[in-house]
């Protein structure tokens, strides 16, 4: 069976279920549409957890990062999965015990604020909606390929089907569908790596043949990572493990940021409203983490194995030889289709008619390439492509290409689903109800939930079709805005007393408007591609921090101004500090010793 018809069968499949599964789970009321009723169990709450939560990013980009960048890229491991640590520590249990359906609903009581609560909502949309640009390209990436369909065509679909079991299920929907994409994104990623392992190193556990020997080609017996950092020496690039030098604060600011940014996610903290009791939503962020292991630690093994099968390829299957280049004429099948979406391309320039890929910037390089004359780097690879495009690469069978569609369609539209939900929940609940109709019935809340969604599927297909960026990269300016905006006020709404409704709503502004001047100064306005106001490069950054990592000063600016504020106006009523109190100390607490 032809590649096309097989993914189409796979795909189908897949869709069918989750359509299916919202069917079955569809929401009748406020409480399953916002919360799946608080009847999840933790594990099934920390499998869905863990695929809202791995996203096209986790899926598509991460490893793409993690090939061209190296060790560098082992901050975004970091950062993603530290950031559940402070979430089940610090957040997730008091705010399951506050009881309520939304963050703006918690931040709006605990503060005594509807305009707070509507600062909250505007932190909380632009976050959302940046994050899920990412998943709207991860979409299209996927469609644009496998499907035979163009981006914009692959979107729509996307759009479709989450508008279908989002709108239909709600969060109850939402929470079994992706329990079911969480098992088919996990398998999609998991088989091709151990296959290619398989491959290169005759080890069927990626984790372990990453630090083992080659088993093919002139480098046979030579270590994976040995191999590939002299691959690339001789290409002009840095070594693979190394670090880049003058790099380490923006890493640290970064790995900060996607760490806080985890923690403040609202899509991602409204998943633990859904347990039945406060220790359940501890124990899904535990359960959350080791399904989120399974894919973390397979990553750095695809994105060094499928950079070293890509090199390779166009280095004409001789890694050791600087000017082994491949003719163009005889690139591979893998290269012809990737071509045609516009993610892989070449360009001749001194008409050779072979493929040059090598670091044009390194001055110790330049000098040897001019002598064979060679003008510049001729391949340009989106980093997206890597993780799709690696069982190509390697030629593994259909069906195991048609999974990994299937695979990071799931990844994409899992988050797609959770983001969209917690946007859909803050206008419908927080919004519509909390401030501007508060009498609104249970039925016309519900409708208006549905849509709120609607109209939140919309707004990110048509983002979804100018991305800013590879989707890695947005979603991690997505972290900085809820680093930078969420996670110091609920930090602060916990753990302080003292905090009252102005030092609060002044450092949500603070935090959300100074990290978005910032990227935008460097990123240019997302609606306007290729606006930017300066460089964006590191002897413009201030003090070295890229727009990424700005998030955890943007957050330190919030947390300044939040304190400030707050020392010199009044403080917060006796009974908002006794209920600060009563969600932070354990029920019980003191009974043994009468205190």
């Amino acid at each position: 069976m032809d590649l096309t018809t097989l993914t189409y069968i796979v795909v189908g499949f897949t869709f069918a279920l989750y359509i299916g599964i919202a069917i079955w789970a569809r929401a009748g009321s406020t409480s399953e549409y916002y919360t799946a009723g608080r009847g999840v169990n933790p594990v099934a709450n920390g499998m869905a957890t863990a695929a809202d939560w791995m996203s096209a990013a986790s899926f598509i980009s991460m490893a793409g990062l993690i090939a061209f960048m190296g060790y560098d890229a082992s901050v975004y491991l970091l950062g993603w999965t530290g950031g559940y640590v402070l979430l089940a520590m610090l957040l997730a249990p008091y705010l399951r015990k506050f009881g309520k359906f939304t963050v703006p609903e918690f931040i709006g009581d605990r503060f005594y604020s509807k305009t707070a609560r509507i600062i909250a909502v505007v932190c909380l949309i632009v976050a959302s909606l940046t994050y899920v640009i990412g998943q709207m390209k991860g979409i299209g990436v996927a469609f644009s390929r496998f499907l035979e369909t163009d981006y914009a065509t692959g979107l729509l679909i996307g759009m479709a089907i989450v508008f279908f079991y989002a709108v239909i299920g709600g969060m109850k929907g939402i929470t079994y569908t992706q329990i079911a994409q969480y098992v088919v994104l996990i398998f999609a990623y998991t088989v091709p790596a151990v296959f290619i392992s398989l491959q290169l190193t005759g080890n069927p556990l990626p984790q372990l043949g990453l630090g083992g020997s080659l088993e093919v080609g002139g480098a046979q017996g030579q270590h994976l990572l040995s191999t590939l950092d002299q691959i690339l020496v001789d290409l002009g690039f840095d070594r693979y493990t190394a670090m880049q030098e003058g790099n380490t604060f923006n890493m640290m600011m970064l790995a900060m940021s996607l760490m806080i940014g985890t923690a403040g996610l609202p899509h991602v903290i409204v998943r633990f409203f859904t347990v039945p009791r406060v220790r359940d939503a501890r124990k899904s962020a535990g359960w959350a983490l080791v399904f989120i292991a399974i894919l973390y630690t397979t990553a750095p093994a695809v994105g060094a194995m499928s950079y070293y099968n890509l090199i390779n390829t166009v280095k004409d299957g001789t890694p050791t030889q600087v000017d082994a280049s491949l003719p163009y004429e005889q690139r591979p099948q893998w290269f012809k289709n990737w071509e045609q979406t516009g993610l892989l391309s070449w360009d001749d320039k001194n008409g050779d008619g072979r493929i040059q890929y090598y670091n044009a910037d390194n001055p110790a390089f330049s000098s040897e390439a001019q002598q064979l004359g060679w003008e510049g780097n001729e391949l340009t690879v989106d980093r997206d492509i890597m993780v799709m495009a690696n069982p190509e690469i390697a030629k593994l069978p259909n069906w195991v290409i048609a999974l990994v569609v299937a695979g990071g369609l799931a990844a994409a539209l899992s988050t797609a689903a959770g983001l969209l939900m917690a946007i859909s929940s803050a206008v419908s609940h927080d919004l519509i109800k909390g401030v501007f109709n508060p009498k609104i019935s249970e039925k016309g809340e519900l409708l208006s939930a549905r849509l709120s969604m609607a109209g939140a599927v919309l707004v990110a297909g048509y983002l979804g079709l100018n991305p800013p960026g590879f989707a890695a990269q947005v979603v991690a300016l997505a972290f900085g805005l809820a680093a930078s905006s969420l996670f110091p006020v609920l930090m602060l709404g916990i753990f302080n007393k003292r905090m009252n409704s102005a030092g609060a709503m002044t450092g949500m502004i603070v935090g959300l408007t100074t990290t978005l001047v910032y990227i935008f100064t460097y990123k240019g306005w997302f609606f306007v591609p290729g606006t930017n106001m300066l460089p964006n490069t590191a002897e413009y950054w201030f003090l070295g921090i890229q727009p990424e990592s700005f998030g955890a000063l943007g957050a330190l600016l919030n947390v300044v101004a939040a304190a400030l504020v707050s020392r010199v106006t009044a403080p917060p009523p006796e009974h908002i500090q006794q209920l600060v109190e009563d969600v932070r100390v354990p029920r019980g607490a003191g009974e043994a010793t009468g205190h």
